[in-house]
């Protein structure tokens, strides 16, 4: 039978990644916000729609490829609408559906966004960690993406099979 309940140092590499992660985003949220720019979730968005290029995404691809989890991925849409910095196009597809392109506006604020984003990530991460350290990190959360992504594929597979 497979153990079920986390061993202490399992609890506590999750107490501290999920620590992390809530101060270096809360660093970065603050640092947009003194800049007077969107929340980060915006950037995320744009950059997302920026890499699809002209072909754009359809809103669940959009929130597939997303760093961010965005519970309310329609009202995000809006506001990036609103603001000029996406447009909705018809779907070829499927004439009910849309696909959202970045705008050229949407390029520039993304890029501004960075301007602020970049170093700040510098700021949470970059100068708290030496660089061996930050390739050990790097290495040993890719490991777990890996990993974590080959159990989804063999759910699925199970999943599928029935």
């Amino acid at each position: 039978m497979a153990k079920t309940q986390p061993s202490e140092s399992v609890v506590k590499a999750w107490a501290r990644l999920t620590r992390v992660q809530q101060l270096a985003l809360a660093a970065i949220e603050a640092a947009l916000k003194k800049a007077d720019l969107p929340p980060l979730s915006w950037y995320d968005a744009l950059l997302e729609l920026e890499r699809a290029g002209e072909r754009g995404l359809r809103p669940f691809e959009l929130e597939h490829e997303m760093l961010l989890a965005q519970y309310n991925l329609s009202r995000l849409i809006e506001r990036l609408s609103r603001a000029g910095y996406v447009s909705r196009q018809v779907c070829n597809d499927d004439g009910r559906g849309q696909v959202l392109v970045i705008t050229s506006a949407g390029r520039a604020m993304r890029r501004r966004m960075w301007s602020v984003y970049g170093p700040a990530i510098q700021a949470a991460i970059g100068t708290r960690l030496s660089k061996a350290e930050i390739e050990r990190l790097t290495a040993l959360l890719g490991t777990f993406l890996e990993r974590a992504r080959a159990r989804e594929a063999r759910s699925e597979v199970a999943g599928n099979s029935d």
